[in-house]
Order: structure tokens, then C-alpha cells, then sequence
């Protein structure tokens, strides 16, 4: 028998003092905020008192800390699957208005639908729905809980519901620590649920594009 539920949790605020788009640079490790911020998403996945079989999270450090308050209520050690970790990105490392006032920049805007500034949407689908997939298949039963980053979340999103991938980044709904829940009927995924436990008001959330 496969999986119950697919929960896709994203990470809690990073330490980001000097507010980069940090994408897949190392050493991006939770705040404190941030910290209380996964734990209110595993209480809350806790408390729907839905057993959670398999744990699973990004390699990058702002998710394997999101995934502990997970290992430390259910018991579980996250399997680490490259193929959820955030995209790559032509700005990771800089801060992103500067960047965009720079002329030099501009042609990495050319075509936002694929994006020319990363890693195309199709390609975050594609991998993202294998993970998924193998995630559900492996599960004897019970929920799986999947740690990641907002774009590929939101990108997943937008495919299950059948809306075109092109967006406004800032108008994404995914916020820190979010819950987005997923159930598979045959081979078609669902959106089930969207729950934000953690409180995020001043929250530094300038990490993904």
C-alpha cells in the first residue's frame, strides 16, 4: 500500500543578515525565529494525529534543521533527496534590487515564463513529481512529510492545479514553514489542505525568486 498524505514543508527563516538571495549557497543556517518557526509546523503536523511514516528533506542546512523538530516528534531520520532542493539561480548570492538596477543584469529577464534567470519551472516539475512519486510508492502507509523551499512547493502547486507556471514571486503563497498537503488518486496528484502554524510577522523572507 502507498503513502496517506504528502505534506511539502518549507523551511523557517534563515539568518540572513545582509538579505542575499541565497539559494543554494552553504552555511544559510535556520534563525532562532526560524527555529520555533519549524517546530510550530511539526506541532502542527503532530496534531493532526495522522501517523507520518517517512520523513524526507533537502541537503541544504535551512532544511535538514527544518526537518529536526520532525525527527524529534515522530521518530524519524530524513532521507535526503537532492531532487527537492531549491533551484539554481543567476542572482544567488547577491542582493536582489541592486541586482535588478544593474543594466548588465537585465538580460537575464528576458523570459520570465521559463525562466531565463534559473532553473526552467518544467524541469522544478519534473523532478519534484519523480520525488513525490517515489516518496508515496515507498511509504508502507501513513503520511509522508517532504522539507523543501518555497519555488519548488509553489511550482508544484501550480502544476497540480493546472495553472500556467509563469508568476509574480512576491505574490507566491508559500509561506515560512507552510504546510502544503497532497494526495495521489492513481497517478493524479491533489492539493488537499494549506495551513501557515508558525507566526511570521517581521520575518526576513528574501531567499527565493
Amino acid at each position: 500500500m502507498p503513502a496517506d498524505r504528502l505534506h511539502l514543508v518549507r523551511h523557517g527563516e534563515v539568518h540572513n543578515p545582509e538579505r542575499v538571495l541565497y539559494g543554494r549557497l552553504p552555511n544559510y543556517r535556520l534563525s532562532e525565529p526560524g527555529r520555533g518557526m519549524a517546530r510550530a509546523a511539526a506541532e502542527y503536523v503532530h496534531g493532526l494525529e495522522r501517523p507520518v511514516t517517512a520523513l524526507y528533506a533537502s541537503p541544504l542546512q535551512r532544511t535538514r534543521e527544518s526537518a529536526e523538530p520532525f525527527t524529534e516528534l515522530f521518530g524519524l531520520d530524513p532521507v535526503i533527496d537532492e531532487r527537492v532542493i531549491e533551484p539554481t539561480n543567476v542572482f544567488e548570492g547577491t542582493q536582489m534590487r541592486r541586482a535588478l538596477r544593474d543594466p548588465r543584469n537585465w538580460r537575464h529577464l528576458r523570459a520570465p515564463s521559463i525562466p531565463s534567470w534559473g532553473e526552467p519551472y518544467l524541469d522544478v516539475v519534473a523532478r519534484m513529481d519523480d520525488a513525490m512519486d517515489d516518496a508515496w510508492d515507498a511509504a508502507p502507509s501513513g503520511d509522508v512529510v517532504v522539507v523543501s523551499h518555497q519555488l519548488p512547493i509553489w511550482i508544484t502547486h501550480l502544476s497540480v492545479a493546472g495553472l500556467p507556471l509563469r508568476h509574480d514571486p512576491r505574490r507566491r503563497r508559500c509561506s515560512l514553514s507552510s504546510i502544503t498537503s497532497f494526495e495521489r488518486v492513481g497517478d493524479v496528484w491533489r492539493e488537499v489542505s494549506y495551513a501557515e502554524p508558525a507566526a511570521t510577522g517581521g520575518a526576513v523572507d528574501v531567499g527565493a525568486v
